[in-house]
């Protein structure tokens, strides 16, 4: 924590506050006690109330307390923090008034005593001359003090005013639960949401664009091989059209591969890894120990976790050979590749790696990196299962 300095902004900024903070506590104190012999107009008027403090407490602290709904009735646990913040910040407010004040007034006049009570003595004899003075002499000290204290004064009651604040008027730990469980589980709908509609892309195209590319390469193949008599130029033409009909049907594959193999929807991820890494250009030791399948999304990431990390050993590791093991251990899934390559990966050095771990992120999963120059690199990713 920085030292508060008298002369700093923070010091006069946490004066303010207190000072300041006190007559709008007990304006806001008292028309909340007016207002209570009229419930309705009171429970419409606590909004405003509360927006006022909420932006003094910004203000002076740069603090936001996040809003409350709006209370609908005097049972609402909202209403009444709101009633008691109301109620009890005119105390709070006045002792930080009083201390406040009372120190940096204080202060003031304890340094008054380095002022020569004649002006035409000279100062600096009239401050050698203070040791015959003693009360005078006192007098400075306690200032000087109270110039040291009163910041830390002024830090402490503004700390106090805003925990009580944070408090009351802020939603509390039951709201804040229940705030995380409703983003936790639109965040994991939408993510189910996202993993359907890959789903969907890759059997339309498997379905669709994929089939009538067969078509194609079969219809162009089969031209090539019955239609000798014709002009070379033709038949070079149909020869390249061929080649590039396969050629557009590979990518097409692997495009859909990429987006969702149906192999891990049917099979598993030890049959979707097994076709992974024997595609990879170099050995690669697969190990699959789950005796119970996670959810799909889990599975779909841990799938595209091993696709990734082998597709960046391929293009930039120079490996020779790589490791690749899967294994669940109750409710975590932990995912481990390990290659011995030329290492210096980062994840900020690419997309890649940092795609990946936003999509790790995605389902509260952890990934660890190990890659220093020279090799060799481990990622480790541990995914939940439930």
């Amino acid at each position: 924590m920085k030292v508060p300095r008298p002369w700093s902004a923070r010091a006069w900024l946490d004066t303010a506050h207190v000072m300041i903070g006190f007559p709008v506590a007990v304006l806001l104190g008292g028309l909340t006690l007016t207002l209570a012999v009229a419930p309705p107009v009171l429970r419409h008027a606590l909004p405003w109330f509360t927006r006022v403090q909420r932006s003094r407490l910004h203000a002076f602290q740069g603090v936001r307390i996040p809003p409350v709904p709006a209370p609908t009735g005097w049972r609402d646990s909202p209403t009444w923090r709101q009633i008691g913040y109301h109620l009890l910040s005119p105390v709070v407010g006045l002792a930080g008034a009083v201390l406040v004040g009372l120190a940096w007034g204080g202060a003031i006049v304890g340094l008054l005593a380095f002022l020569p009570p004649k002006l035409e003595e000279p100062p600096l004899e009239f401050m050698f001359n203070l040791r015959d003075n003693r009360v005078q002499l006192v007098f400075m000290l306690i200032g000087l003090a109270l110039l040291v204290l009163a910041p830390f004064l002024a830090r402490g009651m503004a700390a106090l005013d805003l925990s009580v604040a944070r408090t009351l008027l802020g939603p509390s730990r039951t709201e804040l639960g229940q705030r995380i469980e409703t983003l936790t589980e639109s965040r994991a709908g939408v993510i189910d949401a996202a993993d359907a509609e890959r789903r969907r892309i890759e059997r339309d195209l498997h379905d669709g664009a994929q089939q009538r590319l067969v078509s194609l390469a079969m219809n162009l193949g089969l031209a090539r091989a019955t239609l000798t008599d014709l002009p070379e130029p033709a038949k070079e033409a149909i020869a390249q059209a061929h080649e590039e009909a396969k050629q557009a049907l590979k990518e097409l594959r692997d495009f859909v591969r990429g987006l969702h193999p149906a192999v891990l929807n049917d099979q598993g991820l030890d049959a979707a890894l097994s076709g992974v890494a024997a595609r990879a250009p170099f050995p690669v030791k697969l190990t699959v120990d789950i005796e119970r399948r996670p959810t799909p999304t889990i599975e779909a990431v841990a799938f595209f976790t091993v696709s990734e990390a082998l597709t960046n050993i391929a293009k930039h590791a120079a490996a020779t050979k790589a490791e690749v093991l899967v294994r669940r251990e109750r409710d975590r899934l932990h995912v481990l590749v390990h290659d011995d390559g030329c290492g210096g990966a980062r994840m900020d050095g690419g997309t890649g790696l940092r795609g990946l771990a936003q999509r790790i992120d995605s389902v509260d999963g952890r990934l660890k990196l190990s890659s220093p120059l020279g090799g060799p690199t481990t990622i480790e990713v541990e995914l939940p299962c439930e």
